[in-house]
């Protein structure tokens, strides 16, 4: 069931909304995607989750999703974010704006390396989140070189 959102989003997408979830508390929900970390490799879909952070999220949220000047950490995020309002961050966007600040996440929703990949983004997330995973290129299961 790893890409059931992803069927769920893709009829979304076309309408550009996916809704928030009011007080979420980013507990693990029963259809949240998981992640496999053993003695300090992680399964593929995590691994690939690294990748594809690093394609398209590194540049703002900086190195292994602990933020920068530009954008929030997302590993800090993912401790009360939960998987819905993770995903409707990404698909629609956000924008936060105050007197002292101007913050614009760009939707990318139609950003097929992205969405498609959303459940092992997250995945990779978490596990960092979860203090699982250390900062840096993770070895995958089975790579003991």
């Amino acid at each position: 069931m790893r890409y059931k959102s992803l069927l769920a989003l893709s009829g979304l997408i076309g309408i550009g909304a996916v809704s928030a979830i009011a007080g979420s508390s980013g507990a693990k929900a029963e259809n949240d995607p998981v992640y496999v970390v053993q003695e300090g490799h992680v399964d593929q879909h995590t691994f690939n989750g690294y990748r594809r952070y690093g394609e398209s999220c590194h540049r703002c949220h900086g190195p292994d999703g602990a933020g920068s000047s530009y954008a929030p950490s997302l590993t800090e995020s993912l401790k009360h974010l939960s998987y819905e309002d993770f995903t409707n961050v990404i698909v629609n966007g956000r924008q936060n704006v105050t007197k002292s600040q101007n913050n614009v996440m760009p939707a990318f929703g139609t950003t097929e390396d992205v969405v498609l990949y959303i459940d092992d983004i997250y995945g990779y997330l978490k596990a960092r989140s979860d203090e699982r995973l250390p900062r840096g290129r993770p070895k995958r299961i089975g790579d003991d070189s």
